[in-house]
């Protein structure tokens, strides 16, 4: 299933691990191993348009010119505290990458998204930020958190998820045209409370083992 305002990176090894972290059986350990898998899956096609320059350096037999990343590092944004669980993963890849993190709660009674921490990198305006956060349900904290990160200078920004509920994206895509979204998965809908089904269940819950 596709979106016109969110590309589903469909990799059979992503799908395959996203069958696992969904059984309600998977533990904590190998749910946040997969989640760690997955975002360097996710990562390396979220990348794919990095720009490059070239640069003189010399192999063991001549000098040459060779492409390297150019501009400025990019910037890793966490929604807390689940988005840490693709954050990981992602340094794992770009370890030189700054990070940011918007420290967010989901009242709830009103589902709206409540600020109790901001920390970005300086120059933002000048980065790529990538926005992560396992599940796109009704997009008040996505939403928040890109308010949030363009307040503060942000203009070029890709937001990344593990899971989508259409409703999400529909919201999301309404307020913030601009952004594209990532994900590895657009499931049926919502439930009562705001949870994506099937879904997997709380990301926070299931990826630090709390209740």
């Amino acid at each position: 299933m596709s979106n016109a305002a969110a590309k589903v990176i469909d990799h059979p090894l992503i799908q395959h691990k996203l069958t696992l972290m969904r059984e309600k059986s998977t533990p904590t350990a190998m749910f946040r191993e997969l989640l760690r898998e997955i975002s360097l899956l996710l990562l390396y096609e979220v990348a794919r348009d990095l720009p490059l320059v070239m640069k003189e350096i010399e192999t063991p037999l001549e000098k040459m010119q060779s492409p390297t990343l150019g501009g400025k590092k990019l910037c890793l944004i966490s929604i807390l505290r689940a988005g840490d669980g693709l954050l990981q993963g992602m340094l794992d890849l770009i370890p030189s990458a700054r990070v940011g993190h918007v420290g967010l709660y989901r009242d709830p009674k009103t589902l709206e998204a409540v600020e109790y921490y901001f920390k970005v990198p300086h120059s933002i305006g000048d980065r790529l930020c990538i926005v992560v956060d396992p599940m796109l349900a009704t997009a008040h904290s996505a939403i928040a958190a890109i308010d949030r990160v363009k307040a503060a200078g942000a203009k070029k920004i890709k937001f990344v998820c593990l899971l989508a509920a259409p409703e999400g994206i529909e919201t999301f895509s309404k307020a913030h045209p601009d952004v594209q979204i990532f994900t590895a998965a657009i499931d049926r809908e919502l439930n009562d409370h705001g949870y994506i089904l099937p879904g997997l269940g709380d990301a926070g819950d299931r990826i630090f083992g709390t209740k």
